[in-house]
């Protein structure tokens, strides 16, 4: 899902919930609420889940290539 798409409508939810008295503001309301939302959500500096997910790997790998070459190392030590 768009992350435009997913803001609008979470700031739409969010406005549902608003007392009728103020159904006049509403869309005023879910502007302030999607900005409000991206605002935070930049302070938390988060990572996309395609980032995650490449971090993941590379992380993988590097145990891997990690768990080699503590193989070789124990291995020659032992040629000592």
């Amino acid at each position: 899902m768009d992350k435009n798409k997913q803001f609008e409508d979470l700031s739409k939810k969010i406005s549902a919930f608003m007392p009728e008295s103020l159904q006049g503001l509403q869309s005023d309301f879910e502007s302030n609420v999607r900005s409000g939302l991206e605002s935070g959500l930049r302070k938390m500096n988060l990572v996309t889940r395609e980032e995650f997910d490449i971090q993941s790997a590379v992380l993988l790998r590097t145990r891997e290539k990690l768990e080699a070459l503590e193989k070789l190392v124990a291995k020659l030590e032992k040629k000592k």
